[in-house]
């Protein structure tokens, strides 16, 4: 079927007309131009440059370089008819050294990036930050002090000023938990430290920060939209034993209630806080007004579901670090990760759309009514360039089509949520792995530069035309 014939077919499963659809991509995995334009060195810099953070030791100086090529991209995205675009701004670029000075040709940057998306009738949403902390800020504490938190504020403060006229959907940081466990507690991204009680600071002052950048953003301008994003799982025990009911608890608490009770509710879980023991004891009078200042909506990155268990054995998950790490899991570290039996991607994350249908169903049921984004969601898979140029990505189509259909059955059920957004535009720099795992609709020849959008991201295209999903699920 060509992308002309979906475009004329009625869908069998319609979409809300003002549904938003678009695709994401994030500052330090696809622009590359590390070193150009003053833009200062971010913790990913350093860290990809120490042996053994990054598969193959592979490093995003050129990436798919994106600060070049920014007009194509945007000219792919048109022709895709991707009506929204998530891109992070790159902290470094803005403020060479996280605070003081800003950089005007940063700044430039990004503005001529909204204008050609404005141009081609594409949305910017813009998240400020996806993990590319200035190296300045982290050699002074980074997240871990509280002043990282206030640096972030001003730095907030400065990209909304020159792009707010434009943009109107803002996200503050993306994935907290990643940030401060990944990269506090594990080590597994940058900064690579092990250290678990400045890992639970970490989260709490990037939860700050959020709350203190969107006040900033507000008092600029009232009509601002400002989400905070999160990534959450299902969570399922293994086996109905105390101990597996048990790590479950943990787990969800420290993955998704965290967050999501501080950022709704104004306070943090009282049995995690009991699981942190010692750690736990990080709040300022204040702190949680400021976090959960009112958000417009709630943005959530949805890939897979964890079925853990609190005793050992059982079948690992094909999950795992690819570079050695410690846990992530502070005041958890005893639980471990099982295979619940699913199909995987080429990350070893279980697919399940179910998960998705459980996360949205129990936001409506726990906490305050708030619209609802999708604003990651997708795979990895070992694509295949066939003889003819065309990548065949049967199970990206496969992934994509699966989730879609948990959220037009939300919405049908009366769930408030708004728009989708594709993990990942391009295939890009996949952090501690390096570029061996693909999550793109695009094909990206990271040799030749060249582009080739996958079968996916012509049949996302058509599900876009169409407005909706045709058949039943493929």
């Amino acid at each position: 079927m060509t992308t002309q014939e979906t475009q004329i077919q009625t869908p069998d499963l319609v979409f809300p007309t003002d549904f938003v659809w678009g695709a994401a991509t994030s500052a330090y995995q696809i622009e590359g131009a590390v070193s150009e334009d003053g833009r200062g060195l971010s913790i990913w810099d350093t860290f990809v440059r120490q042996p053994g953070r990054v598969v193959n030791g592979e490093h995003a100086e050129v990436a798919i370089d994106h600060y070049h090529r920014y007009r194509d991209d945007v000219r792919l995205m048109a022709d895709l008819g991707l009506g929204a675009y998530r891109f992070s701004v790159s902290w470094p670029r803005i403020q060479p050294d996280g605070s003081g000075a800003v950089n005007a040709k940063g700044l430039d940057f990004y503005s001529r990036l909204v204008d050609e998306l404005l141009g081609r009738g594409i949305d910017p949403w813009v998240t400020l930050y996806h993990w590319d902390l200035p190296q300045a800020l982290e050699d002074a504490g980074g997240w871990p002090s509280r002043e990282t938190s206030k640096r972030f504020a001003d730095y907030a403060a400065v990209v909304h000023d020159a792009l707010g006229d434009r943009v109107t959907n803002w996200s503050t940081v993306n994935e907290p938990w990643c940030s401060a466990f990944l990269g506090y507690a594990s080590g597994e991204h940058a900064p690579g430290r092990r250290d678990p009680a400045q890992a639970v600071h970490a989260a709490h002052h990037l939860l700050l920060a959020h709350g203190l950048a969107s006040q900033a953003m507000r008092a600029q301008r009232a009509d601002t939209k400002i989400g905070g994003c999160v990534n959450l799982y299902a969570i399922t025990p293994q086996t109905g034993s105390e101990a597996d009911q048990d790590a479950a608890r943990r787990i969800d608490g420290l993955q998704n209630r965290f967050f999501l009770d501080a950022l709704l509710k104004g306070s943090y879980p009282a049995d995690v806080l009991e699981d942190l023991g010692e750690m736990g004891d990080f709040v300022q009078d204040g702190d949680l007004a400021v976090i959960s200042t009112p958000l417009d909506k709630l943005l959530i990155n949805y890939y897979s579901r964890f079925t853990v268990s609190g005793t050992p054995g059982g079948a690992a998950s094909a999950a795992a670090a690819p570079t050695d790490a410690g846990s992530p899991w502070v005041g958890s570290e005893h639980v471990s990760f099982v295979e619940g039996g699913r199909p995987v991607t080429d990350m070893g994350w279980e697919i399940d759309g179910s998960g998705l249908e459980e996360i949205l169903r129990r936001l409506v049921a726990e906490y305050p009514r708030i619209p609802l984004v999708i604003s990651e969601n997708g795979a990895a898979f070992h694509d295949v360039v066939d003889a003819d140029g065309v990548v065949h990505d049967r199970d990206r189509v496969d992934y994509i089509d699966l989730h879609l259909r948990t959220c037009h059955a939300a919405i049908e059920a009366g769930i408030p949520l708004e728009g989708y957004f594709a993990w990942s535009l391009m295939d890009n720099f996949e952090w501690a792995w390096g570029y061996g795992k693909r999550f793109g609709l695009v094909h990206v020849d990271y040799e030749t530069q060249l582009r080739v959008p996958k079968e996916s991201a012509l049949w996302y295209s058509g599900t876009i035309r169409r407005g909706g999903l045709s058949g039943p699920a493929e």
